[in-house]
C-alpha cells in the first residue's frame, strides 16, 4: 500500500501534472518534477513514479539542481550510436586520398564544388581493395555518399564533364600522373606544386555573373578595356598554399620560370630539406616539353638551385583536374560580383581570397616579355642530354637533374 502524501492526487491533477511535464523541455521540466514530488510529502519518488509514470532518476537530477540552485547541463552529444568515424578514424582522410585524384572543379568556375567520376559504390570497393578494409567493417555506399558530399565532391551528369576530345595516351597520363604524385606526396624531400594561368581579366567596369547585397552598376556592354591581367597561380596541395602573380605582359616562357623562379626565393628557406620538386601543369604553347625557350630556362631553374624537377603533365582537354585549377574556381566566385575598375581593385580582391582558410600571396608583375624566343636544334640537343622522358609518353614526363653551373 503507497505511502500517504500530503496532497490528494486526484484523476484531473495527474492529469495536469503529467500535461505540464510534457510541455517543458531540460532543466525547466526537473525542477517541475522535483517540486511536485515535494509537495507529495514522505515517499513522493514512489509516488511519483507509480502514478505520473515519471523516472525516478530524472526526479534525483531535478532535486540537486532545486537545492544547489543550478542547471545541470544535458550531455546529448553522449547519447545514440557514435558516427562512424568513431570506430574507423582513417575513415575520411582515406575517401579523401582515392578521390582527390580523380576529382575535377567546375568547368564553368560558378561554384567551388568539385567533381568525382566515381561513384560512392566505386569508393566503397577501393576502400577495400587500395585501402585494405573489411567490408564488414565499413558503411553502407548511402553513408559513403554522404561522406562525398560533406567533403565537397559531388556527381554530375556525365555529359556536362566529360571532354571534348581525348587521345589514345590519355588513360597512360592520368595514371602515371596519379602515380609520380601519389609518390611524392609520400616522400618527405619531394615537393609538389600545381601551376597555371586563367583568362586574362579585363580591367573595367564590367559585369562578371555575379551578384552582390549592393547597389553595383556595370557597364551595359563590354567594350575594350583599358588594362588586363592575366593571373598565374602556383598552388601546394599537401599545405593549400596559393600564390597568385598578376602578368601584365604576355605570358611567356620565360615569364613562366621568372614566376617560378621567384616564388621559390620567397620560400625555399622554409624547403631546406626538399630534394626533388614534382610540377603539375597543362601541356600549354609556352610551357609543354617540347617548348625549347621553356625547356632550356626550366634546366637553368634546376642547375641554379640544385634540384631535380619532375613536370608531370596533364592530358590535353583535361586541365581541370590540375590541383591549381580549384583555387581560380573559388577566386572567379570571390570577386564575380564586384567591378574590377582598376588593377589595385584586382589585387585587393585577389588578397581577400580566403582558400582552405589561408589568403593567397598576391604580387603584380609589370616586366615586359616578348614571345618568339626559342633555341636552336643544337642548342636543343644539348638541353636533351640533362633530361630523362618517360618511355612512351615523353611528352609528358620530363625529370630533370640538376647540375652545378
Amino acid at each position: 500500500m503507497p505511502p500517504e502524501s500530503l496532497i490528494q492526487l486526484t484523476d484531473s491533477l495527474k492529469s495536469l501534472y503529467i500535461k505540464t511535464a510534457k510541455r517543458l523541455k531540460g532543466s525547466d521540466r526537473r525542477q517541475f518534477m522535483a517540486e511536485v514530488v515535494k509537495s507529495l510529502g514522505f515517499g513522493g519518488q514512489i509516488i511519483a513514479e507509480g502514478e505520473l509514470g515519471w523516472n525516478r532518476r530524472t526526479i534525483r537530477k531535478g532535486m540537486q539542481e532545486l537545492e544547489h540552485e543550478m542547471s545541470i547541463a544535458d550531455s546529448f552529444k553522449l547519447r545514440g550510436r557514435k558516427p562512424i568515424e568513431h570506430q574507423l578514424p582513417n575513415l575520411v582522410e582515406d575517401i579523401r586520398s582515392i578521390v582527390d585524384p580523380q576529382s575535377q572543379t567546375d568547368p564553368t568556375f560558378k561554384s567551388t564544388r568539385l567533381y568525382t567520376r566515381l561513384s560512392s559504390a566505386e569508393v566503397r570497393r577501393q576502400l577495400i581493395e587500395v585501402k585494405g578494409y573489411r567490408d564488414e567493417q565499413l558503411p553502407t555506399t548511402e553513408t559513403i555518399r554522404q561522406r562525398l558530399n560533406l567533403l565537397g565532391y559531388g556527381l554530375k551528369r556525365v555529359a556536362k564533364t566529360k571532354p571534348l576530345k581525348q587521345i589514345p595516351e590519355t588513360k597512360a597520363i592520368f595514371e602515371s600522373v596519379n602515380r609520380i604524385n601519389e609518390e611524392a606526396d609520400d616522400n618527405p624531400t619531394t615537393l609538389r606544386i600545381s601551376i597555371d594561368a586563367k583568362v586574362a581579366v579585363k580591367v573595367g567596369e564590367f559585369d562578371r555573373g555575379g551578384k552582390t547585397r549592393v547597389n553595383t552598376v556595370a557597364l551595359d556592354h563590354d567594350f575594350p578595356s583599358a588594362a588586363s591581367l592575366t593571373p598565374y597561380g602556383i598552388f601546394l596541395p599537401e599545405l593549400n598554399e596559393l600564390s597568385l602573380f598578376f602578368v601584365k605582359s604576355r605570358l611567356t616562357a620565360d615569364c613562366i620560370v621568372d614566376l617560378l623562379e621567384d616564388w621559390w626565393l620567397s620560400v625555399k628557406n622554409r624547403f631546406t630539406h626538399i630534394r626533388r620538386l614534382v610540377i603539375n601543369q597543362d601541356n600549354g604553347p609556352e610551357n609543354h616539353s617540347r617548348r625549347t625557350q621553356f625547356m632550356f630556362r626550366i634546366v637553368e631553374f634546376a642547375n641554379k638551385f640544385q634540384l631535380t624537377i619532375q613536370l608531370a603533365y596533364y592530358p590535353p582537354y583535361h586541365s581541370k583536374y590540375n590541383p591549381v585549377e580549384r583555387a581560380f574556381g573559388w577566386l572567379e566566385q570571390h570577386w564575380s560580383g564586384s567591378l574590377l575598375d582598376t588593377v589595385d581593385a584586382v589585387l585587393r580582391l585577389a588578397s581577400s581570397l580566403s582558400f582552405k582558410g589561408k589568403n593567397p600571396v598576391v604580387i603584380l608583375v609589370e616586366k615586359t616579355y616578348h614571345k618568339g624566343v626559342k633555341l636552336n636544334d643544337l642548342a636543343m640537343a644539348a638541353i636533351e642530354r640533362q633530361l630523362q622522358r618517360l618511355p612512351n609518353l615523353k611528352k609528358w614526363f620530363v625529370e630533370i637533374f640538376g647540375k652545378p653551373t
